[in-house]
Order: structure tokens, then C-alpha cells, then sequence
């Protein structure tokens, strides 16, 4: 089968397209799926470079999550590495069927993006009736789902960050009651003045660096910083009188600890999030679908903030 293997660490050059690829052979608890789409995720630039807070083993075909058929099945799966291929294994507990109105790439943005996007809300930023929000890559794969999950999810106010205008306008279309340059001079005064004044509730945030640093500063107290990527690969250092001082919670996410509670966390979620998506709710924003040989374009084009939505691979191109 076609596959990328990576053989060493490194940039985008180290993706290597092959044809002889052995076919996974399915464990008792695992599922065997016919690839259609993969999706791509800036997590996956992590792998290819193992700096992921999970570590990998080479040789090492990345990618976690597929959709595609199971049986004749349409469905949409998750697993650790694997999903660059026209076959991959899954979890049997990590497989969704697809609903039909749903396309391949919208089950794939909804699976994981959406997923990310529906916690930030409910279980990591626990967003109260009327709450200011503020989205960071509000043009994103979670970021164009978290700004339209807003009033759903009881947010009184969502304001957007991207970083060119086209991408601002997105936000805008999707919902944002306001759009902002993240890299603006000052960003914790224009986060305040995009709030008529008032400090902001939540942020969620994945740059890391400068970002996270003003986003913090424009927080009320009680506010929350709900951080879920280091994009930057800048980390930060926090300082527990600083938090006391604003009664500040600052809050990691990381969607595979979810994976050990999939039924709460995965199935219940996801159903609500094809029901919505159904409704026309929310709209999965498709950003564009590579072929599998151009997979190096694809990790320099999401690494460069060329792209918006959810980005797919297609195994058979």
C-alpha cells in the first residue's frame, strides 16, 4: 500500500512517500480502514520532528485520524500514528460511524477539531452563561469551530484573533463579534477594547510565547487561560503569586487523555456535534486536500499559517 514513512527526525523533507507499504494486519480489539481521507493536524509537525508530548520509534508513519469504509461501513477513526496511508489501524473503541449529510472531511474536522473545540468550552473552561470568549486562530481547524460553538455554549461575547485579513474576515462570517491581529503591539489593550472596556472571561490559546503572555494579562479575575498548543514552541513560566493575585486558573488540554474515557468523552460529544452540524449549527470549514504525494507541501504550508479549516490528505492521489 502507499504510505509516508519517516526514517529520521527532521522537517518536511524527512516525509517519504512509498508504495510497499505492508497492509496492517487487525488485532482482536483493533479495525482495519479503507482510507479515503486523513486529516492534518500542526500536532503532526511535532511527530514528524518527535518534540510531541508523546514520544515515537522509528520508522514512523504519522497521522492520527482517518475516515473512510469499514465493511461498507462509513466511518471516522482516530488512533496513535499510522493514519498517512490507504490503510490504517484503529481502536475499535476510537471507530464513529458517519452520519449521512456528513462528508469525509467535515467527520474528520468535527472528530477531533471539534472535539478539542466542545471541551475547551464545557470541561476545561467550564464557559458560564454570558461569558467573554476569546478564540486565538480563530481561522483554524479548532479555532473556526470553537468561534461557532459560542452561543451554543452560552458565551456572550466571542472575539477572534488571526493573522492576515482574509483570515479575520472568516471569523467574522463564522460568528465573532470581533477579529483582532494577534500580532498587534499591544494585544491585552485591544482584547480590552474589543470587550467594550471589560477584561475578558476565557481565552483559549495554542501559540504559546508573546501571545499567551498578553492574552493572560487581559483576563478579569476568575479568569480562566485554557492553553491546548505551543505553536510558537515557546513555552512559558508562570509564577503562583501572579495567579493568586487575579485569582487567575490557567488549564492545559491534551485530547488524548480522552481517549481513556471514550464513551463520555468521544461518543456522547461527537453525537452532538453531528446533530448540530445537521442543524446547520456549525459548519466544518474544509481547507483544502492534498495528495498524498505532496504531503511535504502540506507540513510546510500548515507550519508557514498558509491554511485555514481542516486540512486533508487523500492516500490515493
Amino acid at each position: 500500500m502507499r504510505a509516508v514513512r519517516i526514517d529520521e527526525w527532521g522537517g518536511p523533507e524527512v516525509l517519504k512517500v512509498v508504495d510497499d507499504a505492508p497492509i496492517p494486519e487487525p488485532t482482536e480489539n483493533e479495525a482495519l480502514v479503507c482510507v479515503s481521507r486523513a486529516g492534518i493536524n500542526f500536532a503532526d509537525t511535532h511527530q514528524r520532528e518527535n518534540s510531541y508530548i508523546a514520544k515515537y520509534e522509528l520508522p514512523f508513519t504519522p497521522g492520527g485520524e482517518v475516515a473512510g469504509e469499514i465493511d461498507g461501513r462509513r466511518v471516522v477513526a482516530l488512533m496513535p500514528s499510522g493514519g498517512y496511508a490507504e490503510y490504517a489501524l484503529a481502536p475499535v473503541d476510537r471507530v464513529f460511524d458517519i452520519p449521512d449529510g456528513v462528508e469525509d472531511g467535515e467527520a474528520l474536522a468535527l472528530v477531533l477539531q471539534g472535539l478539542t473545540a466542545w471541551h475547551l468550552y464545557r470541561t476545561i473552561g467550564r464557559v458560564g452563561e454570558g461569558e467573554t470568549v476569546v478564540v486565538h486562530a480563530a481561522a483554524g481547524g479548532v479555532g473556526s469551530l470553537a468561534v461557532q460553538l459560542g452561543p451554543a455554549m452560552g458565551a456572550g461575547r466571542v472575539i477572534a484573533t488571526a493573522s492576515s485579513a482574509e483570515k479575520r474576515e472568516l471569523a467574522l462570517e463564522l460568528g465573532a463579534d470581533a477579529a483582532l491581529d494577534p500580532n498587534s503591539e499591544d494585544l491585552e489593550a485591544e482584547l480590552i477594547e474589543a470587550n467594550g472596556g471589560e477584561r475578558v472571561d476565557v481565552v483559549f490559546e495554542m501559540a504559546g510565547g508573546r501571545v499567551f503572555e498578553q492574552s493572560m494579562e487581559a483576563l478579569a479575575p476568575f479568569g480562566r487561560m485554557v492553553t491546548y498548543g505551543i505553536a510558537s514552541r515557546e513555552q512559558n513560566e508562570l509564577k503562583t503569586g501572579r495567579l493568586m493575585r487575579k485569582s487567575w486558573t490557567v488549564a492545559g488540554f491534551w485530547f488524548m487523555h480522552c481517549l481513556a474515557r471514550p464513551e463520555e468523552m468521544m461518543r456522547e460529544p461527537l453525537r452532538d456535534l453531528f446533530e448540530r452540524a445537521a442543524r446547520g449549527e456549525i459548519r466544518a470549514v474544509v481547507g483544502g486536500t492534498y495528495p498524498l504525494s505532496d504531503v511535504r507541501r502540506a507540513h510546510e504550508d500548515i507550519a508557514g499559517r498558509k491554511t485555514s479549516g481542516k486540512l486533508l490528505l487523500d492516500p490515493s492521489a
